[in-house]
């Protein structure tokens, strides 16, 4: 892999590793938000008893976890860039009682899998993050067995996903950033309509699918999402910490009107969109 594409993946490792414990005190509530996306994904994969299924950007564990209770005479690999991560996932596995979920930290671009060794591929919220996003799609096919079934989710375009967009929009009006690098991981990153199925089809993956799943996530409160944000959010973090106390405060503040702009009833409760991309070897 070329040095700079080496670079983005380290920081990614780093970033990742950094926010696993912010990951880990919001764990039950992001296996809520994002559990429409596994189950889509799940879905497309159509897991049979005694399969092996490779759940790459496995994170805190899930939609690996959800899998290998599907196949209980299977197994599931969970892979990962950031130790932090697995750590939670594995203890999740054991809260859990699930013994047929492994994890091993990979990097994707470099699976470290014979060829063709699983039945299928989950990968809920990765694809945005890889270094290059086609060299592991090529990965994925090589380790994929004849006839085995892949899926994905990414997040669809800023419009639809208003859970980002609230606080990040008001972010961007005090703490401008540089324009981002083509190519360069980011939130919306996959987001074109059409962008991942190229990439399945250039890899040899047939068969393929696209779907628009979407809905509502419900802070409890604008407390919750603040801090939730705060939290788990790498981009966001490195934002704020350029700004001096009065200027968190005035984003904090219209931060505030923005969510209650959308929530006139008292709600606490904001969009989300996301792709779902499915194919076969």
């Amino acid at each position: 892999m070329e040095p700079q594409l080496e670079q983005i993946r380290d920081q990614q490792k780093q970033s990742w590793n950094k926010f696993s414990p912010g990951w880990q005190k919001w764990d039950d509530f992001n296996m809520r938000f994002l559990k429409p996306m596994g189950d889509a994904i799940i879905k497309k994969l159509q897991v049979k008893n005694g399969e092996h299924v490779l759940d790459i950007a496995t994170g805190t564990g899930e939609p690996g976890l959800t899998i290998a209770a599907l196949t209980p005479t299977g197994k599931v690999t969970g892979t990962d860039l950031a130790e932090g991560m697995l750590t939670v996932a594995n203890a999740n596995a054991t809260a859990r009682g699930i013994t047929n979920y492994e994890t091993r930290v990979a990097d994707v671009s470099e699976l470290p899998f014979s060829d063709e060794i699983f039945n299928g591929i989950s990968c809920r919220m990765g694809f945005m993050f890889f270094p290059d996003v086609q060299l592991a799609t090529n990965q994925m096919y090589r380790v994929l067995k004849p006839g085995g079934r892949i899926a994905t989710s990414v997040w669809a375009s800023p419009e639809h996903n208003s859970w980002l967009t609230t606080i990040m929009g008001v972010i961007q009006k005090y703490i401008p950033a540089p324009p981002p690098v083509a190519g360069a991981p980011g939130m919306f990153r996959c987001a074109k309509p059409g962008l991942i199925a190229d990439l399945f089809e250039q890899a040899g993956f047939t068969n393929l699918s696209e779907e628009l799943i979407s809905g509502v996530i419900d802070y409890g409160s604008f407390d919750n999402y603040w801090q939730m944000m705060l939290e788990v959010a790498a981009p966001i973090v490195a934002a704020m910490a350029q700004a001096d106390d009065e200027t968190k405060a005035i984003i904090k503040q219209e931060v505030l009107e923005k969510f209650n702009a959308q929530n006139s009833n008292g709600e606490a409760k904001l969009t989300y969109a996301s792709l779902i991309i499915s194919g076969q070897k």
